[in-house]
């Protein structure tokens, strides 16, 4: 009786690690798997890169022949990424010859800047849009394709997976990563220009600080016009009153009508009104002695 139940434990415990080890190596299956769908869309885009350079250079050398040197770069590396693509798996070769080809791709498109009539070429634009777009995808392709390799090696040397992905060859993956610091930033187009996604360099930020002030400090033209009443105000008050024996008035003209130029109620009293006269106070337009008086009435 003890022996049966010896028994039945022991494939009991056999079963559970039977268990385990097929859940093990389903995982690094599943992982590999991974692995190798997210490294055929980066290659896809690796090889539309390959079919868009070959214009691109033949473009940029009919405008730009001082760049000759750059352009044999990017033809060499090409070639040389073409041949090791061959063999359909990542390598550290083929990492290092990709990572040296987009530096030198993005070389290209800096020095770019000093040739105008290279810019405004509309294949040349068309171009530069696609390589923008095809740099792009590649960037998001390989940091999933890292992301997926990171998490298998995390397995291969974790425990006790190690041992399953020791019985069975599993091997670590090869990351495809990015050393040039000018490979990490994305060329951006705006305008048929190509700049780098980034800060503003000092300069720029300094000019555009600069214009705000300036624009700050120009007045209105309305503004200073409507202030200058009201500084003079104080100083003009009764300089335009109208003195006693000035202008005097004919008889019969310029009769007051009823009611006009009556103080407004509420006005402030024991000022004299802008047409009211002082009895105590010479014009200087009074006639004097001897001048023809106004003719008397009836």
């Amino acid at each position: 009786m003890s022996a049966i139940i010896i028994l039945i434990v022991v494939l009991i415990v056999l079963a559970i690690i039977a268990v385990l080890l097929i859940g093990s190596y389903n995982g690094f299956v599943r992982d590999r798997n991974k692995i190798q769908e997210s490294w055929r869309q980066v290659d896809v885009e690796l090889n539309r890169r390959y079919e868009l350079l070959p214009n691109l250079v033949e473009t940029v050398r009919a405008y730009a022949a001082h760049e000759r040197n750059t352009l044999d770069d990017i033809t060499r590396l090409r070639s040389q990424a073409q041949q090791l693509a061959g063999s359909g798996a990542p390598s550290e070769q083929r990492a290092q010859v990709e990572d040296q080809l987009t530096g030198a791709v993005h070389g290209l498109m800096v020095n770019v800047e000093a040739y105008p009539d290279l810019k405004s070429n509309q294949n040349f634009l068309e171009l530069q849009r696609q390589l923008t777009e095809t740099e792009d995808r590649i960037a998001n392709g390989r940091r999933f394709y890292n992301a997926n390799v990171r998490q298998y090696n995390t397995r291969v040397e974790s425990v006790p997976s190690n041992l399953i992905a020791g019985m069975f060859k599993f091997q670590k993956a090869t990351y495809f990563e990015v050393t040039d610091p000018q490979a990490r930033v994305a060329p951006d187009v705006n305008f048929g220009e190509i700049a780098y996604r980034g800060d503003p360099q000092p300069g720029q930020q300094q000019g555009q600080q600069q214009q705000l002030p300036q624009q700050q400090s120009n007045p209105a033209p309305n503004l200073q016009p409507q202030q200058q009443p009201a500084q003079q105000q104080p100083a003009q008050q009764g300089q335009f009153q109208q003195q006693p024996g000035q202008f005097q008035q004919q008889p019969g003209q310029f009769q007051q009508q009823p009611g006009q130029f009556q103080q407004q109620p509420g006005q402030q009293q024991g000022q004299p009104g802008p047409f009211q006269q002082q009895p105590s106070q010479q014009g200087p337009f009074e006639q004097g002695p001897g001048q023809q008086q106004p003719p008397q009435q009836g």
